[in-house]
């Protein structure tokens, strides 16, 4: 088995050559969400952005189980791979994709099934777009037994420290998704249905890139059929360790669809905006969500070796890292929101929503890289059930005060952007008491 962990060396050095990769991955997939959106609202019109850009957050209830669970799985061979465990390494790895592939099955069955009912009711979808929302996202649910598989294959490189490849398979199906949807929709003017099809497409590219890199670079992995084992205490293992980490994601999908919920309730202009709004807040968030991806491996490994001072200098060091970045982000995104905001065809109302919400966002997401990397610890550490902990608090205060003041004389709609700073604040300030406190550290090992 080839050696690849942040053990030893200078901790920011391995951090660092371990989280480009995340960000840029992470910058090559926001980015042809951001050209999906600028195609479709330029060539398909601001209804359909509007159906596009309202999937999302119940979309990502179901990318939050793949997230959770690949995570999960992660970390225990992570921590299995720190310790030098090769036979362990190969059995989770190949219980873990068995039972991802078999949960993408049932998502997106799922998925067909409640669009409706969920659409219609749960995120309240003007009818001027709703048909068009239920065709983008049945097609799209086709697609999630390819994200499912993706996710697990990822998870399963970046624990043992092979963050560059996930890197290569994004930037296959970040082209082929922006080539597709110049073809699907400004060519064949397929409208939602030519965007969802591509994505699905540049799924699927992907899913196929990441298996055969794995299995042929790491022979650790290369799994005959008949080699594939179902474990069902290897099953809940990864349950354990991922369920929280799912639970956590889950929330924050219910959060934001409650959000998107209030936002559909002020009319077309204001959900195309929050689309729009919503794709370049996604930049502001790369760097915070890549160190805690980061530190989630490099907490696993190093706990796996007995070196939790080793921890903790790391979590000094990527937070000064990840609080800059996000810094400079923010500053261009001020800069530049108004020539930003030009790319999607917005009509004039609502591209002035739009400058409103991401101005307030560049500053109010700062907040995020102070204590978003800190999740990683804790999951690395076993103790992924806190950032579930945050995560509710600090999505309930969000969606109270967004229900409490969105007819408000002082917010009004303005709370949609501005419900962050309540949210986010209550986050930090629990995550950090939890740290401070060194409760993480106990029980850090799976037994």
């Amino acid at each position: 088995m080839n050696r690849n962990t942040m053990t030893a060396g200078t901790p920011w050095r391995h951090i660092l050559r371990f989280a480009m990769p995340v960000l840029a991955g992470s910058l090559l997939q926001q980015l042809y969400n951001t050209v999906d959106a600028i195609v479709v609202g330029r060539f398909a019109g601001e209804a359909a952005l509007s159906a596009v850009g309202t999937t999302g957050s119940f979309a990502f209830l179901f990318l939050a189980v793949a997230l959770g669970f690949s995570a999960g799985n992660g970390v225990v061979v992570a921590q299995h791979y720190g310790a030098g465990n090769e036979k362990e390494v190969r059995a989770n790895a190949s219980t873990g994709i068995l039972f991802l592939m078999l949960l993408g099955v049932a998502a997106a069955l799922a998925g067909i099934v409640l669009a409706r009912p969920a659409y219609t009711y749960l995120v309240n979808v003007p009818d001027s777009f709703l048909e068009q929302t239920l065709v983008y996202f049945r097609i799209y649910a086709f697609g999630l037994i390819f994200q499912f598989g993706y996710n697990i294959f990822s998870a399963i490189l970046r624990a043992v420290g092979d963050s560059a490849a996930t890197l290569y398979f994004l930037l296959i199906a970040s082209v082929l998704n922006i080539v597709l949807d110049l073809a699907f929709v400004a060519g064949l003017h397929w409208g939602v249905a030519g965007a969802a099809i591509a994505t699905d497409i540049a799924q699927a590219a992907s899913f196929v890139a990441a298996y055969l890199y794995m299995t042929r670079k790491y022979p650790v992995f290369h799994f005959q059929l008949r080699e594939y084992t179902w474990s069902g205490a290897r099953v809940r293992r990864t349950v354990r360790v991922g369920f929280p980490i799912a639970l956590q994601l889950i929330i924050v999908s219910l959060g934001l669809t409650l959000i998107q919920r209030a936002v559909n309730g002020f009319g077309q202009q204001m959900t195309a905006s929050f689309t729009v709004g919503q794709r370049i807040e996604m930049y502001l968030n790369l760097p915070c969500n890549a160190f805690q991806t980061t530190l989630a491996t490099y907490a696993g490994q190093n706990i796996g070796a007995g070196k939790m001072d080793r921890v903790k200098t790391g979590v000094r060091q990527t937070l000064l890292i990840s609080l800059t970045m996000t810094i400079c982000i923010s500053g261009l995104v001020w800069v530049f929101s108004g020539g930003i905001i030009n790319l999607f065809g917005l009509s004039s109302q609502a591209a002035e929503y739009c400058t409103a919400h991401i101005r307030t966002v560049a500053f109010v997401n700062i907040i995020l890289s102070m204590y978003v990397p800190l999740f990683g610890v804790f999951q690395g550490a076993n103790h992924s059930g806190f950032p579930t902990i945050v995560a509710t608090c600090a999505l309930s205060m969000r969606v109270l005060v967004t229900y409490l003041f969105r007819y408000s004389a002082f917010f009004g709609y303005t709370i949609i952007w501005w419900n962050g700073l309540f949210g986010f604040g209550m986050g930090c300030t629990v995550a950090w008491i939890y740290y401070l406190s060194g409760r993480w550290q106990r029980n850090a090992l799976i037994a």
